[in-house]
């Protein structure tokens, strides 16, 4: 099977790579119950294999199941679909519920053991969309920072706080947009909420981050985050190949980006 199997979609063809998937298919929940607007949301898979499967999570899905919530997460769906084929789902990564796009899962506990070592490494290459408020003032740079968690909330800190972890990322300016930026960023650590937290430090808050800027309740043009995973880059747990994954934005953020002034052109 080769990991580098390309398929190219019809639609929208933003400025933002192509999208390497396998076995695309979308994954619903089954009918068991009645559906809310959560269940009918759709997991689309982008790569999978016997070791791996990579999906594209919906905004405002959780990734793994809440201690305080019944809805369905991107786990109990993947793990709905794949035990009829007995294979199970271990998760690897998080991204936030807000948060669209790339979440990568192992199928088995060795696989899922290798994947986190290589994130505990932070070898896995990660990056982001977001579409912050404002322009920066340098088109690309490395930011650093110390959060110390507090509750649901990252807040930053010293170097010298005994309860700080350090936060690292880094960034390039893709477009700048009416009143507003679209960013690339690079993970180097992967601490909870990083990217929000780290660009609003800076004075530029993703659009829509309601948590980490409370003027951010007053936006109508989105209704969540404007962060999306576009790309994961890591090395396979069985071959040793490297599997790089891109996803495009879903329509929110387009039009988004269109309404910021971004021109959104139709592939041919």
């Amino acid at each position: 099977m080769d990991h580098r199997t390309l398929l190219r979609h019809s639609g929208y063809w933003p400025p933002w790579g192509e999208t390497i998937c396998h076995q695309m298919k979308e994954i619903r929940p089954s009918a068991g119950r009645r559906l809310g607007k959560q269940d009918r949301r759709q997991l689309r898979v982008l790569y999978q294999d016997d070791a791996v499967v990579v999906l594209n999570k919906p905004a405002k899905m959780l990734a793994v199941p809440a201690d305080d919530s019944d809805l369905p997460s991107a786990l109990s769906l993947l793990s709905a679909e794949l035990k009829s084929r007995r294979q199970r789902a271990f998760v690897v990564h998080r991204i936030d519920r807000d948060t669209s796009g790339i979440l990568l899962f192992a199928k088995t506990w060795p696989d899922r053991e290798a994947l986190v070592q290589q994130f505990i490494r932070h070898s896995p290459v990660r990056k982001y969309l977001a579409v912050v408020r404002g322009h920066l003032r340098l088109n690309e740079g490395t930011l650093v920072h110390y959060f110390r968690q507090e509750g649901m909330f990252q807040k930053v800190t010293t170097e010298s706080d005994p309860k700080s972890a350090r936060a690292e990322l880094r960034y390039s300016v893709e477009h700048r947009l009416k009143g507003a930026s679209l960013v690339r960023v690079s993970l180097v650590t992967g601490l909870q909420n990083q990217i929000r937290v780290q660009l609003s430090a800076i004075g530029h808050p993703v659009i829509g981050d309601r948590k980490y800027s409370p003027a951010e309740k007053l936006e109508r043009r989105i209704t969540r985050v404007a962060l999306h995973a576009v790309h994961l880059q890591f090395i396979h747990p069985r071959s040793g190949d490297s599997v790089c994954v891109d996803c495009e934005p879903p329509p929110d953020s387009q039009a988004l980006l269109q309404a910021l002034g971004l021109p959104i052109s139709r592939r041919r």
